[in-house]
Order: structure tokens, then C-alpha cells, then sequence
């Protein structure tokens, strides 16, 4: 199984703690290009919703989303947050604490949703579907719960995301044969796998890029990285290497950004 959708390995090891994620997170925070910033361009979408809708989330990690947004969350909105790590869940509970809003936390696997059917009138799966072992039930589990006329957000790559990190990581590797970790859910083909579960499934594509001035935070990326296990620290250094020479030339280092979420309607 691919370390990807292996869900030991996601719970016990890539995010047993909000570490890793806050490294990727962080060079997104501090560089990118859209002055509007992800979160609050995700959550206008969700302001469609009733004043008094019933939200799940599943893999909310450390909580951004609500964090980056909290002043914007109508106070009728009950929110649950929940994810495979209860680690992760800590993360959450102790970003949002201080936010003085309202929510419950659950320990929950996407293809085991612990509701009853119709519980909710929206879902939201922010970069998480890629991890599922089986997303056809997940997804099924996901419009189980949905009530009629409930949403869908669902948010992921398209295939050139980060595309300069993925060059990076595989000319410095060893092993130059190896293949990518294949993304199981993107931009590309997330949409077959919506549509026989939804009524109406639409495509949003968030514009972005990348325009970094510092090596280090790209180091911290690709280290906290599910590929990290392949490199050395000889090629980590190589990769260092090669970052420092093109920041010299150029200046700024630019790194492609490809992100959209996908909005089905039950």
C-alpha cells in the first residue's frame, strides 16, 4: 500500500502531530502570491449556507480554516471537527480554544461516518480524500449524511501542483526511476468520482503561485514530506544546493500552484 492512503502510517507517523502540516503550511502563509489568501477564498463558498447550517468537517487537521475565518463564522452554524489523528484534533481544539467559538471534536475514519443519515447540511473534505483507502465509500458515506440539497466541498491538486518541489526531490533521489506517489483524487479526476454520488458536481479553481526568497522554508517542505523517506542527507544537501545557486541567479525561486475545491450537490 502506498504510504499515502496507508492509514497507520498517516495516524502514527506523517500526522500524529500538526508538525509536518504546519511546515507545509507555512511556506504557503509566508509566500504566496493571491493577497486574498486560500482560507477566506474557501470560505466564501461556505457562506451559501443557512444561518443555522450543521457543518462536519473530515480531516480538519490543526483547525486553518476555522482559525484564519473564526470573526467570519455565523453564530446558528454547529460545526464538527474531525480527523483520523487524534493528534491532530489536539492541534485543533488548541488553536480554536482561543477563538471563543463553539465546537465538538471527533475522532472519525471518512469511511465509517458515525451519524445517521441526513444529519447534515454540509461536508467539508479540505486536501483529505487523496488519503482514503476507499473513496467510493467514503463518498458514499459523505452523501449518506448530507442531507438533500446538502453540499459537498471538497478541495485538492490538480497535477501540476508543486511541480518544482516534485523535480527537486526526484533529480536528487537515488533511485531516479522511481514513481511518484500517485495522487488518487485531483482536480483532474475528482469529478468521475463525485458524479455517481450527486446530482450537480462544479469545478472552482483557486489561482495562485508561489514566489519564494528564503531556501530554508522550502527545506522544511520537502522534510516534513511523505517523500522524505526516499532522500538522503546527501541529497537534501544537493537539493539545498541547487536552491541556493537558483536564488542567486534569479533572485526568487517560483513554485507552481495548482488548487481548487469541488462543490457537489446532493
Amino acid at each position: 500500500m502506498s504510504r499515502f492512503t496507508d492509514q497507520q502510517y498517516l495516524k502514527t507517523d506523517q500526522y500524529r502531530d500538526s508538525l509536518n502540516l504546519d511546515a507545509r503550511a507555512e511556506i504557503h502563509r509566508r509566500f504566496s502570491t493571491n493577497p486574498n489568501g486560500w482560507f477566506n477564498w474557501f470560505f466564501d463558498r461556505l457562506l451559501k449556507l443557512p444561518e443555522e447550517a450543521r457543518i462536519l468537517e473530515l480531516g480538519c487537521g490543526p483547525g486553518y480554516l476555522w482559525k484564519e475565518c473564526s470573526s467570519r463564522i455565523p453564530t446558528g452554524w454547529g460545526i464538527t471537527l474531525s480527523d483520523l489523528s487524534p493528534g491532530m484534533l489536539d492541534a485543533a481544539w488548541r488553536n480554536l480554544v482561543v477563538t471563543g467559538r463553539t465546537f465538538k471534536f471527533e475522532e472519525i475514519d471518512a469511511q465509517s461516518i458515525p451519524y445517521k443519515a441526513e444529519t447534515f447540511d454540509a461536508v467539508i473534505a479540505n486536501y483529505m480524500l487523496y488519503h482514503v483507502p476507499d473513496r467510493p465509500k467514503a463518498i458514499g458515506e459523505i452523501g449518506r449524511v448530507l442531507e438533500s440539497g446538502g453540499r459537498l466541498l471538497a478541495a485538492t491538486v490538480g497535477d501540476n501542483h508543486l511541480t518544482e518541489i516534485m523535480d527537486w526531490i526526484r533529480n536528487a533521489a537515488d533511485d531516479k526511476q522511481r514513481e511518484p506517489f500517485a495522487q488518487p483524487f485531483t482536480l483532474e479526476n475528482g469529478w468521475d468520482q463525485l458524479r455517481p454520488f450527486f446530482t450537480t458536481v462544479k469545478l472552482a479553481r483557486y489561482s495562485d503561485s508561489l514566489r519564494v526568497t528564503e531556501v530554508e522554508p522550502i527545506m522544511a517542505y520537502i522534510r516534513s514530506s511523505i517523500r522524505a523517506s526516499e532522500l538522503s542527507e546527501k541529497n537534501l544537501e544537493q537539493i539545498r544546493s541547487d536552491l541556493n545557486n537558483e536564488l542567486a541567479t534569479r533572485g526568487e525561486i517560483l513554485i507552481t500552484k495548482d488548487a481548487g475545491l469541488f462543490e457537489a450537490i446532493k
